[in-house]
């Protein structure tokens, strides 16, 4: 059931080059929330899973997963963006992403649907004090009465995070 949702979320849309995945975002939920990241970063969705933790990494990096024979670092972003845990249930799923020079995976409490949402629907974000959760949202995308709160992929961690999650992946891969 699972892989028949993953198909219609990335069915032909993720194979089409870069220029017809403009303005399309893979949408989920957090809580009561509703976000959104550009399609072009996603590679795949997949179901919860086992994940092997690591220690002395930050709390929201939950440690790995074995995808395929492919180690990748999780983080879960209830834990990234300050809000409290959750369970995992049937509905949470893996987000796979591609950040920079590394594949992450980003736990969601649920995935939505692939919107369009042109220019005109996108609003800056709400001027906040620097850093903080600010850093991560790249505007917020109108969609008929709700508004969706898109993220900015290449921000969700810092480069010293980054590194970290790198070394925490080739950690467990060694195991």
């Amino acid at each position: 059931m699972r892989q028949s949702l993953v198909d219609d979320f990335l069915s032909e849309e993720y194979e089409e080059d870069e220029d017809t995945q403009k303005d399309k975002y893979l949408t989920f939920r957090l809580g009561d929330e509703s976000f959104g990241i550009e399609i072009r970063y996603v590679t795949e969705i997949v179901s919860i899973q086992k994940i092997t933790s690591v220690p002395d990494l930050p709390a929201f990096v939950k440690g790995a997963i074995n995808l395929r024979g492919q180690v990748i670092p999780v983080i879960d972003l209830r834990l990234r963006f300050g809000m409290p845990p959750r369970e995992y249930d049937e509905r949470t799923c893996v987000v796979i992403t591609r950040l920079e020079d590394i594949t992450v995976g980003m736990v969601v409490d649920m995935v939505s649907e692939v919107l369009v949402i042109p220019p005109a629907d996108m609003s800056p974000p709400p001027s906040m004090s620097k850093g903080g959760a600010s850093r991560f949202v790249q505007g917020l995308g109108r969609v008929g009465d709700s508004v969706k709160i898109i993220l900015t992929a290449g921000k969700m961690l810092r480069d010293d995070e980054m590194e970290a999650v790198a070394g925490a992946a080739g950690a467990v891969a060694k195991e």
